[in-house]
């Protein structure tokens, strides 16, 4: 009885270590390769020392003695504000106060990417954690020091802009294999619906404003033009006219310079000839009224030029007549 369980256990041991060995190197076999992906890292760990392997492709590695731990190193995000899978809004991250003491919700969408595989599984516990807790942060921080027409309307994307510095800053203070990539505003508005209709009308009155100073601009460079073209016109007009005044005024001093010369020859004949050419330009259009001395207008006589010859002709035969008898007597 002995000797047969004796030969069933050989017996048995004979096929079974084989069949052990087998799974075995079949075991090794499969665990002495590994695979990665594009857009993956692996962080390959020998007795609790890492390193990175960035090389897409077949890898091999020492069965049971060396670990093999799969990073993504794609662009991934998440949500501030919102639930990213249902739109619905997560007041408690959302609402926050400006500058102004007004509240807004505002919702962000934050992209990151994994820069350096052993810092980010090993760094941290939580490295998504911290980048949304750092983002939070920034996020009220610039939100708190902005006014709240800024966050709604035309300031967002110097917030944004400002936001995202905060958070790389603050990244590589912690240095957990994280970077930034981008952080955008998805919304803003008020958290009433009152008070969103009244930014709403804000904002309208905003494009009006702009639309009126657009107008009045439009109208100013076309109006400035013509205006300065009439200006240079009056200038012209003035300056010819200076010119014209000028050129009499000289013509004028250099006439009376000349009968001034004229006078201090022969005085008196000057001043007969000067008074004779002033009753022949102011005669032509006098008005000669003759009166019987009653009060009453006689007759109106109006002087032409031929009634004035013969006056001055009849007044120097008169004065030579005169100065004849003078002579004779």
């Amino acid at each position: 009885m002995d000797l047969n369980i004796n030969f069933d256990f050989k017996k048995v041991t004979k096929f079974i270590l084989p069949a052990i060995l087998i799974i075995f190197l079949v075991i090794c076999a499969f665990n002495c390769t590994y695979q990665v992906k594009e857009q993956e890292q692996a962080v390959l760990l020998t007795f609790g020392n890492a390193s990175t392997v960035s090389d897409s492709g077949l890898h091999f590695k020492i069965p049971f003695l060396q670990r093999v731990k799969k990073v993504d190193t794609t662009i991934k995000g998440f949500a501030i504000g919102y639930d990213i899978d249902s739109g619905e809004s997560i007041e408690e991250e959302s609402l926050m106060i400006t500058n102004d003491y007004n509240f807004v919700n505002v919702d962000f969408f934050v992209e990151y990417q994994v820069t350096d595989p052993i810092k980010m599984l090993y760094a941290s516990d939580d490295p998504i954690g911290i980048l949304k807790n750092i983002a939070q942060s920034c996020i009220r921080t610039e939100i708190g020091s902005s006014k709240v027409d800024d966050v709604l309307t035309t300031g967002k994307g110097q917030i944004q802009t400002d936001i995202k510095e905060m958070i790389i800053n603050q990244l590589e203070t912690f240095d957990i294999g994280i970077t930034l990539v981008n952080i955008t505003i998805q919304d803003a508005e008020p958290p009433t619906t009152e008070v969103m209709v009244a930014f709403k009308a804000v904002e309208t009155a905003k494009q009006g404003k702009d639309t009126a100073l657009n107008n009045a601009e439009k109208y100013k460079n076309e109006k400035i033009p013509a205006a300065d073209a009439e200006a240079d016109k009056i200038l012209q007009e003035a300056n010819a006219t200076k010119e014209s005044r000028i050129n009499e005024a000289t013509g004028q001093a250099a006439r009376f310079e000349k009968l001034y010369k004229e006078y201090a020859k022969y005085p008196e004949v000057t001043k007969q000839r000067l008074f004779y050419e002033a009753m022949e330009a102011v005669l032509p259009s006098l008005r000669v009224i003759i009166d019987s001395g009653d009060g009453t207008t006689q007759n109106v006589l109006l002087l032409g030029q031929d009634e004035v010859n013969d006056l001055i002709n009849g007044a120097e035969s008169t004065t030579e007549a005169a100065a004849g008898n003078t002579e004779g007597n």
